[in-house]
């Protein structure tokens, strides 16, 4: 089963190639809090509620597929370093200039997953790279534009998969599903030096259009394409769930939610989970206007963005004494 946020439409449900409306349903969000304060599954919360008209995917206009009334209450965050193969584009970025065999800090990291990722059911494992991204003030629809700040020098996508998670009254979280992400970053920040990743991480991002419920497939294939007008300037395809990962998907849940400041009841949380796959490691420069199109069957509707850059900042911000 699928969900997603249709602009004119609402809630959309889909169950294989169809697609119908969910009548009186306000949001996901809604939806989703409905399921917990009934002991329901997302499933048996839809079956309490009527299907409408039929909503063809392919031409409609989506919103984020789940948002939290007040964008303040949303968090992005992500995990880095997750997927078998992503080490060698970081450690290539951060490798020391002496040349020598010694392990960076980002390979050792890598190592730490490797050895410690994929613990016994119920045991936790080794901490994973974290980073925080934002509020749902800077959550951006599929369709609409990543738009990178005035100071930022660079723009890259990042292809990966989104966990979703709405924390109950108890403080308990609930995973309403899985999404495509664009986990947008700065990665000529980043290369400068690895303590910058914190800033390079600050940047818009975009998941969706639709939300996968139920378990998440262990081997997840894809492409990641980027398009300069009507041209794919590059392309390559990209892979994730649990097979290609060095962490499992509940070590890295683990690791965030054992924070109790992301056990506050209502908050809506968007974690995302890696890559292995991007074009910067490749050598492309992107561009205001190219678009991103991350894709997987999976998961039904691509995702797709356009690339933005805020005009270039002059001076420092002010602050204002009181």
């Amino acid at each position: 089963m699928h969900l997603s946020t249709v602009r004119g439409v609402g809630v959309v449900v889909r169950e294989g190639t169809e697609a119908r409306a969910l009548r009186n349903t306000a949001s996901v969000y809604e939806l989703a809090s409905a399921a917990i304060a009934a002991g329901r599954t997302l499933g048996e919360e839809i079956g309490q509620r009527q299907l409408g008209e039929t909503v063809d995917l392919t031409r409609a206009v989506f919103e984020l597929p789940v948002s939290h009334p007040d964008p303040a209450h949303l968090h992005l965050t992500g995990t880095g370093l997750t997927h078998l193969g992503s080490a060698a584009a970081r450690d290539a970025m951060h490798a020391k200039l002496a040349g020598t065999e010694t392990l960076t800090d980002s390979m050792k990291m890598f190592r730490m997953g490797l050895d410690g990722g994929r613990p016994a059911a119920g045991e936790v494992g080794a901490q994973p790279e974290w980073f925080y991204k934002g509020t749902g003030h800077a959550a951006v629809a599929p369709g609409a534009v990543l738009e990178a700040p005035g100071f930022a020098e660079d723009g890259g996508e990042e292809p990966e998969i989104a966990g979703l998670y709405l924390i109950g009254p108890n403080g308990t979280p609930h995973r309403i599903g899985w999404a495509l992400g664009n986990e947008f970053s700065d990665h000529v920040t980043e290369r400068v030096n690895y303590l910058w990743l914190a800033h390079s991480k600050l940047r818009v991002a975009s998941y969706g259009p639709e939300i996968l419920v139920g378990d998440l497939p262990a081997d997840i294939r894809g492409t990641s394409r980027i398009m300069r007008g009507k041209a794919t300037i590059w392309e390559k395809p990209f892979l994730s769930g649990e097979a290609n990962m060095s962490h499992t998907i509940a070590n890295l849940e683990h690791h965030h939610f054992k924070y109790g400041i992301f056990r506050q009841p209502g908050d809506l949380h968007v974690h995302f989970f890696g890559t292995a796959t991007l074009s910067f490691a490749d050598g492309l420069k992107t561009e205001a206007g190219d678009t991103f199109e991350i894709s997987v069957a999976d998961f039904g509707q691509p995702l797709r963005n356009t690339l933005g850059f805020a005009p270039k900042t002059r001076g420092a911000t002010k602050v204002h004494p009181l």
